[in-house]
């Protein structure tokens, strides 16, 4: 039998696009290395860090927050049962897409897939096995690993990953982030909530690179706050110890005299790596960029016919929501659909406490592009919502085009932004204007009126501030 599409990977990327397509009536199977679908997202990465982000955000709020609203409670940590609260969740959610796999009538196979050529892929089964499957299109949707420190091992017990970090069985007494990143900071925050002095070294000089700068000096200030402390501009060249405790050495980025931190739990968050290992890539002639990434054209196909490739092994932000939009575009095309990704309305979210969130360009991007822009700000300090709800750190940020007023980029730092920033990409993606996002009638009182706030501000008349 020939399939009509055969996926490698079943993450949030790879699963969506096995479903969107046999939808359209292709004959799909897909080929997944681990004995559980929904890749690193589900299994180790996004689901189960939520679950100890929420868990932990509530037993934070019981016991510092709960007080002041006539509730008194003193909360008892069971980090085990924490633990099983997330494992059960993790199990929910791939057991759901197994469920979906199979009721689309997509055939599954657990093994590591190696594409021999176009057309072609073989599957080395858990047993020792292989298996050729033929089919008409190849999708890689692999995702990404994690990167590594040189001269660093990662145990995942006392030097972790974002995987074992998700695993502790007791709350480390002091804990060393590598990385200002997101997952650094998610996981900081988790650690930090239960007990753990949390401090970050970060080699450059800011922390979440990338993100508005305002965002990101508001952020760091909250974080201090709360008890992190930021070593910025430093490198780590060294971890040594044992279980009873590390020394961890640090440099100036720029050089200069070293420093030993102690830490009991170090761990590693400085970014990821496309996962491209054991593919088949260079013997069927993919090419790779210098970071690795597979090559693709603007409908997703390699320079080889037939071979595609969607979420963290191409460029672009490693979101999974990302992956998934690109699941359904290249479902879309082999299905002789037109397929798209608007790369420029592609949210990200950090899951702290406060959240942040952002869409589009920041001010830093649309000043290097010489864009023309007008910037519209208001604090959750002036929010009703925020106020009665005793969470009014942050503000919400739009940015529009001084000549046209279409919105060119939102950020958002505050309570349930991950959430509120979906208003943003919706009008961002029919090309609204700030006018248009001030003119509409938001409900009272919520902390989304922040954002027709912010919108009214871009011309300088919010109401409320």
């Amino acid at each position: 039998m020939t399939y009509d599409l055969i996926i490698i990977g079943t993450g949030p990327g790879g699963y969506v696009c096995a479903i969107r397509a046999a939808q359209l009536g292709l004959k799909v199977a897909v080929v997944e290395k681990r004995a559980t679908h929904g890749g690193t997202c589900l299994n180790v990465g996004c689901i189960p860090s939520k679950a100890l982000l929420h868990a932990s955000e509530l037993y934070d709020e019981a016991g510092h927050g709960f007080a002041a609203m006539g509730i008194n409670v003193k909360p008892e940590l069971d980090l085990a049962k924490m633990q099983a609260f997330k494992d059960e969740g993790v199990a929910g959610n791939v057991q759901g897409v197994a469920f979906l796999l199979k009721k689309n009538k997509i055939d599954t196979f657990h093994g590591i897939g190696r594409i021999v050529a176009a057309g072609q892929v073989e599957v080395m089964l858990a047993a020792g096995a292989k298996q050729s499957l033929a089919t008409k299109a190849i999708v890689i949707a692999t995702g990404s690993d994690v990167a590594r420190l040189p001269g660093i091992e990662i145990d995942e017990k006392i030097v972790v990953s974002s995987t074992g970090a998700l695993t502790l069985t007791h709350v480390p007494k002091k804990l060393l982030v590598i990385g200002a990143g997101v997952i650094g900071l998610e996981l900081g925050s988790v650690w930090r909530r239960l007990g753990a002095e949390v401090q970050v070294v970060e080699y450059l000089d800011r922390i979440v690179p990338g993100m508005d700068l305002d965002v990101a000096k508001t952020f760091q200030r909250i974080l201090q706050k709360q008890g992190f402390t930021f070593k910025l501009g430093a490198k780590v060249t060294k971890v040594e110890g044992d279980v009873s405790g590390h020394a961890v050495t640090v440099e100036p980025a720029a050089g200069g005299t070293p420093e030993i931190l102690e830490a009991d739990v170090v761990l590693v968050a400085i970014g990821r790596v496309p996962y491209t290992d054991g593919l088949g890539l260079a013997e069927a002639g993919v090419k790779m960029d210098a970071r690795q990434r597979i090559e693709v054209d603007g409908h997703f196909q390699t320079n080889v016919p037939g071979i595609y490739a969607i979420g963290d092994v191409i460029k672009g932000p490693m979101l999974a929501h990302k992956a998934e939009d690109e699941g359904v575009a290249v479902a879309e095309i082999l299905a002789g659909q037109a397929g798209h990704v608007n790369a420029d309305v592609i949210p990200g979210v950090i899951y702290t406490s406060p959240e942040v969130a952002t869409v589009g360009r920041t001010e830093e991007e649309l000043k290097a592009a010489g864009i023309d822009y007008k910037a519209g700000k208001f604090p959750f300090t002036a929010n009703g919502r925020a106020k009665v709800n005793r969470t009014t750190d942050g503000f919400v940020k739009v940015l529009a085009d001084a000549a046209t007023d279409r919105i060119l980029g939102v950020h958002i730092i505050g309570p349930h932004a991950g959430e509120i920033i979906a208003e943003a990409a919706v009008i961002m993606e029919f090309g609204g204007s700030a006018e248009d996002l001030a003119r509409t009638c938001h409900a009272h009182p919520t902390l989304t009126e922040a954002v027709k706030e912010a919108a009214l501000a871009v011309d300088k008349r919010a109401i409320h501030m």
